[in-house]
């Protein structure tokens, strides 16, 4: 699909990101879901980096007019995933979904086993259909990373089937009725179908849990197009947000797959070339090869991070900690009080003179 005519109005890609309580709404037409793609796809949309708990954006397309026509019937749709396992980049989840009788392309199957010609033709042709409506949502780097690194971690595997649930409940949401759901596994496929049953009960729909699903049925291969097709895109057009000016020192990184010595490069030459944050935000934390990496194992890049308290830090009930030196008692018998230039003085953080900051004294 030709990115959008400049004459158009531009799509925010900011709409796609969900709120706590409410996941985005079905686009309203099929200009306006190609708008919204193309803007994705090109702006490396994400949760700004101080929302720890942002998720990625997800996008719905506008639903098929045949299926408005029949919302008492139910469509078959299909899920699945590409970037589970590169070190580099998202990982982008993809749902297709039509009424049985609609005409589709025959040809679907695993994207892994197209060729990148033939799964770019398919992506373009479910784009312009009528009869097909998908949803994309993207778990990018830095969400797997704080998931993943919390103190009781959320594994990837969960964050997959969560991903899964959000665009079921996208398209039932909607307005759509699901009557089958094909997934590719992801764990064991009775445990994972067992959670499904539980979870979408009141909603009776059928659901087809394999290994393999893509290669099997063909709404499962239209979600793979869509994911293969939307991460590749994203790579591709991806946009540092570190600053304006962050160019990496090797551009190179191959498939971003850890065995890749083209990505194995890429990880040696930008370690910690943005001190103190040991890589951008393109960069999987929580992957082994990153944690070895910025701990300087087998490298020459050896990280500055650490952490530095404050000297009165909160206690477990939110209350001030207090220094011992309020305690202590003076030669004279009397306690040093709070006030005083030596009791209010704090150590200045290190990380404040290895970069060469400087208090804000006036602001004009």
């Amino acid at each position: 699909m030709a990115s959008a005519n400049e004459s158009q109005p531009r799509f925010n890609p900011s709409d796609l990101l969900p709120t706590p309580k409410k996941l985005p709404p079905a686009l309203p037409d099929r200009e306006t879901t190609n708008l919204a793609i193309d803007a994705l796809l090109n702006d490396s949309v994400r949760p700004s980096p101080s929302d720890v708990f942002g998720s990625g954006p997800l996008l719905l397309s506008n639903i098929p007019q045949n299926v408005l026509d029949n919302k008492d019937r139910g469509v078959i749709l299909g899920i699945d995933e590409a970037g589970r396992g590169p070190v580099l980049g998202p990982m982008t989840y993809a749902a297709a979904y039509w009424l049985p009788e609609s005409t589709v392309p025959k040809d679907f199957n695993d994207s892994k086993q197209l060729t990148p010609e033939k799964r770019a033709a398919l992506f373009k042709q479910i784009r312009a259909s009528d009869s097909i409506g998908f949803v994309l949502r993207v778990l990018h780097a830095s969400e797997i990373s704080r998931n993943m690194l919390r103190k009781v971690p959320y594994n990837l595997n969960a964050m997959s089937h969560d991903a899964a649930m959000e665009m079921i409940w996208a398209v039932l949401g909607a307005g759509v009725k699901i009557d089958t759901c094909y997934i590719d596994t992801v764990g064991h496929p009775d445990a994972y179908k067992a959670k499904l049953d539980r979870v979408f009960q009141a909603h009776n729909i059928q659901f087809v849990v394999e290994k393999k699903a893509d290669a099997k049925y063909a709404t499962c291969s239209a979600a793979s197009v869509v994911a293969k097709e939307s991460r590749d895109a994203m790579i591709v057009n991806w946009k540092w947000s570190e600053t304006n000016d962050y160019e990496p020192k090797e551009t190179s990184f191959g498939s971003g797959y850890p065995s890749d010595q083209a990505c194995a490069n890429w990880m040696k030459a930008n370690c910690n070339i943005d001190p103190p944050f040991g890589y951008p935000d393109f960069v999987r934390f929580s992957w082994g090869p990153a944690k070895n990496a910025l701990k300087g194992e087998g490298g020459t890049h050896n990280p500055i991070i650490r952490w530095e308290a404050d000297e009165e830090e909160e206690d477990e009930s939110g209350g001030k900690q207090s220094s011992l030196d309020v305690f202590v008692v003076a030669k004279n018998g009397d306690k040093r009080k709070r006030g005083s230039s030596t009791m209010d003085k704090k150590k200045r953080f290190g990380v404040f003179n290895e970069l060469g900051l400087s208090k804000v004294v006036n602001i004009c």
